[in-house]
């Protein structure tokens, strides 16, 4: 089984017009870069097998840009781009590559953000998620199991026919089709 799994951690938050063009250069060699250099890495054993999947974790804003994160919603959208391409050139060997888009996740990037956002608005981080909550139909925050399930099943011989996707998995927050 040839399976690429390529997630990297969130950049800093703040609007897109404040960043620094190195803030920017240096998230696309984090996301992009260091996912083309796997790619690269593992490509020729996937070939060789004639079957391969590559999952990258992204963002629900590569549908939707999330405010006050705009190197991420940029330099994600590009991920997300780049694995679209990526899917047309590998279909054919065999190779599905697909995108997981998690929604609000119990993980350090979401206390992160929830720190950014108190701190910027001098609001408490309770009420912040209360806020973010009640975004989510579902109505509560995702735990990490739930998006490893997604990206188990795209990684997995049963999503052979799953190529080129952007998957939310974010109890129904993201608004897009």
């Amino acid at each position: 089984m040839h399976v690429l799994l390529n997630n990297t951690a969130g950049p800093p938050g703040g609007p897109a017009h404040l960043a620094t063009p190195e803030a920017y250069a240096t998230v696309f060699r984090q996301h992009l870069l260091a996912g083309q250099v796997l790619v690269q890495a593992v490509l020729p054993g996937m070939q060789a097998a004639g079957w391969g999947r590559i999952v990258n974790v992204i963002s629900t804003s590569v549908k939707e840009p999330i405010p006050n994160l705009g190197v991420s919603n940029t330099i994600r959208g590009a991920v997300a781009s780049w694995a679209k391409t990526l899917s047309a050139e590998l279909g054919p060997f065999g190779i599905t590559v697909n995108n997981v888009l998690p929604g609000y996740t119990r993980t350090q990037r979401l206390d992160q953000i929830l720190a950014e956002r108190a701190a910027a608005t001098g609001k408490p981080a309770e009420d912040i998620a209360r806020g973010m909550l009640a975004t989510v139909p579902a109505g509560r925050f995702a735990e990490p199991a739930e998006v490893a399930a997604a990206i188990a099943f795209l990684a997995s011989p049963a999503a052979a026919y799953v190529n080129g996707v952007n998957l939310p998995v974010d109890g129904g927050r993201t608004k897009s089709l």
